[in-house]
């Protein structure tokens, strides 16, 4: 026997986890220990804030892929898209209250085509913003450095901000009480008011939509060949600017989705975009950046994560540590697994 061949028969040692990987896996322990606790102690309230965070987590995810569509497509993460979501917002205030006059005094018919054609105007709005956005100020730079349409991107981010600031000022829009913040259902303590039902109402259907139409329709094709290898789609045919676009569109109108969505919960002005734009970027890439699914699991996550640490009582830092927690996760995602969630290991490692 030779001695090449004793070593091959040798078992393989396994390989010892790193310190880092133990402090991962202890961490992940504590934040599921602070859970069980906080569930067994009050199981009420955990249901409710978890109902909270499933409502916020809507918002994020719909912001969220907007950033992995075009990030997908270009490898280009679009900084302008929290604000192109703020300024839908904006938008949609002045739909709700100057086109449809609605002052939520209306009978139920009129508020639900009201809000329906709210949604479909600040959609359009956003899809067109979106797609003059990637004409003017990233279709000539495709063929440059990245970090040359990156610099594009955050320029981009600052001049739609000062568009809202201009129209909107300082102030905070908000919409009239269209819709009840009454108690849609209660079983036991645990309850669901009406507009957060109906955020999450208007977010499954726009999911879903959107999953159809990238992976069955021949225009979703598209964008993946595009996304794979922008050469041999157009090779193969395929009009790769145009696809570009209907991208662009597509990440519009999911902006201005989220835009309604989080205008019936919240107030917002000009600057709500930029941390909200962030918060979704890291839950797109805490999700896996490029990943559908990735993106929408990566927005409830970060979604059920500040509703937990904002509203349980036992073994969490509270609200003004919610930033820091939430970015801390994004740093600990990409040490740990770089991918995402949901994410494939690429060739170049990222």
């Amino acid at each position: 026997m030779t001695v090449e061949t004793s070593r091959e028969r040798l078992p393989a040692r396994r390989k010892r986890p790193d310190v880092m990987s133990i402090l991962g896996i202890l961490f992940v322990v504590l934040i599921v220990g602070i859970l069980l606790v906080n569930l067994i102690d009050d199981p009420e309230q955990f249901a409710n804030v978890a109902l909270i965070g499933l409502t916020t987590g809507s918002v994020y995810a719909l912001v969220a892929l907007g950033y992995t569509l075009v990030y997908g497509i270009l490898q280009l993460i679009n900084f302008a898209h929290g604000d192109v979501f703020a300024l839908c917002g904006l938008i949609a205030s002045t739909i709700m209250i100057s086109l449809f006059d609605l002052s939520g005094d209306e009978a139920v018919v009129v508020i639900a085509a009201g809000l329906l054609g709210t949604i479909v105007l600040t959609m359009l709005f956003g899809a067109s913003l979106n797609a003059t956005i990637e004409f003017l100020g990233y279709r000539r730079l495709r063929s440059q450095p990245r970090l040359t349409m990156l610099i594009s991107a955050v320029g981009m981010s600052f001049i739609v901000q000062n568009i809202s600031l201009a129209l909107y000022d300082v102030n905070y829009r908000s919409s009239p009480p269209l819709i009840s913040t009454g108690a849609a259902f209660t079983i036991g303590g645990v309850s669901m008011s009406w507009n957060k039902v109906v955020v999450v109402l208007i977010t499954i259907p726009v999911l879903v939509l959107l999953t159809w139409l990238v992976r069955s329709t021949k225009q979703g094709k598209a964008m993946r060949a595009t996304a794979q290898d922008q050469d041999a789609a157009a090779m193969m045919g395929i009009n790769v600017n145009r696809t570009i676009s209907f991208t662009f569109v597509l990440a519009g109108a999911l902006a201005g989705a989220a835009g309604v969505n989080y205008l019936l919960q919240f107030q917002m002005r000009y600057d709500t975009g930029f941390e909200l734009g962030l918060i979704a970027f890291t839950a797109a890439v805490v999700g896996g950046i490029g990943n559908l699914a990735g993106a929408t699991l990566g927005g409830l996550l970060i979604g059920f994560i500040q509703a937990f640490n904002e509203g349980l009582a036992i073994g969490v830092p509270g609200s003004d540590w919610t930033r820091s927690i939430v970015f801390g996760i994004l740093i600990a995602t990409l040490v740990f697994r770089p991918e995402g969630l949901l994410g494939e290991r690429t060739p170049e490692g990222v």
